[in-house]
């Protein structure tokens, strides 16, 4: 083969190459930027250029390319995108989402709302925001909860969910893993939309701080359950750390943890309720009030926020091994020594 014929090859050769590379990004990008449901609001306001309108639904996070988009509306004349609000979805794909905006199709989703779930609130409290929400009974929201087939899937796709949920002393096995936040929903959306929602979130909200749980000597279980008594014990970031120090200074020194939330967690009180002397001793998996029981409870005691996650994975540098948590003003006081406790107990407990 003579070197012109050679060159003529290796040049075809890499054109085909360049060619593929090229179907294969512009098929991509015709992909949805997310497998799991998550409503968007889109506006296109009036006189709106194209260039515009495909930049704003790649900032939306909408679709994968812009290149795509304008290979795909120029190729298929889908030129007349009309202004309206859109309903669109993440999982989506770019030919679905340009084809309703060449139609004008803004009612073609159901209609959209908020729901709000705040930190420190338990897996209960959550359920019954969903069945406020949306039309499911408590009994039908649970068994989405509890279902093991589901929550095997759950702990295929999300790295933060182990088997450790599956434990059969655990209440309920999504505690502590759904994240407290804003969502918009559909309003036919199903509870498992909702839970892969959240996880999701959970999953976003996670990932600066993976590879230092992936270090912390402890697994994130066991982070996250810290986290959730930190969450129910104070409120400022400088407490949340504290009581993150007295965790680990425990756990160091083999002690209980002997901290009231767990126990009311342990037999369903509510924090205004009065703890029983049986409730303080009750065998439960949960309570640390009972001495025999050394080390972390069994499982997360609430959906904790991110600042409670952080306060886990970075307790303060102190030599505390006692707190007292004034509920009526939410302040820690803070102690070394039994005694100091006792004190703080005397004069603010009463």
């Amino acid at each position: 083969m003579t070197k012109q014929k050679k060159g003529i090859v290796i040049t075809s050769i890499l054109i085909g190459v360049v060619i593929a590379i090229v179907i294969f990004l512009y098929f991509y990008g015709l992909g949805s930027v997310a497998k799991t449901s998550e409503p968007v609001t889109f506006v296109v306001k009036p006189g709106e250029s194209k260039i515009t309108i495909v930049k704003n639904l790649k900032e939306a996070n909408l679709i994968k390319s812009e290149v795509s988009a304008y290979i795909y509306l120029f190729s298929h004349n889908k030129l007349n995108i009309q202004a309206g609000e859109y309903a669109f979805d993440r999982n989506m794909g770019l030919k679905e989402i340009v084809n309703d905006l060449s139609n004008g199709d803004t009612n073609k989703k159901a209609q959209t709302i908020a729901v709000t779930f705040i930190e420190g609130q338990k897996l209960t409290e959550f359920v019954d925001i969903i069945c406020d929400a949306f039309a499911y009974s408590p009994k039908d929201v649970m068994a989405a909860l509890d279902d093991q087939e589901f929550l095997n899937e759950l702990i295929d796709k999300y790295w933060f969910l182990s088997d450790k949920i599956l434990d059969n002393a655990i209440y309920y096995p999504l505690e502590g893993y759904l994240f407290p936040d804003t969502y918009e929903f559909y309003n036919d959306a199903s509870v498992k939309d909702i839970v892969y929602r959240l996880l999701d979130n959970t999953e976003k909200k996670l990932a600066n701080y993976k590879e230092q749980i992936l270090n912390s000597g402890y697994d994130i279980h066991e982070i996250i359950t810290m986290a959730s008594i930190i969450e129910k014990e104070a409120l400022t970031e400088e407490d949340r750390k504290g009581v993150s120090q007295v965790i680990y200074k425990r756990l160091e020194k083999n002690m209980s943890l002997g901290m009231d939330v767990t126990t009311y967690y342990a037999v369903k009180k509510a924090l205004s309720e009065s703890l029983t002397y049986d409730d303080l001793n009750s065998n439960s998996p949960y309570n640390t009030r009972n001495t025999n029981l050394i080390g972390l409870p069994v499982g997360p005691i609430c959906n904790v926020s991110l600042q409670s996650i952080d306060a886990a994975l970075n307790p303060s540098e102190t030599n505390y091994l006692y707190f007292y948590a004034d509920l009526a003003t939410g302040k820690v006081y803070f102690a070394e020594t039994y005694q100091e406790f006792l004190q703080y107990k005397t004069q603010i407990g009463g």
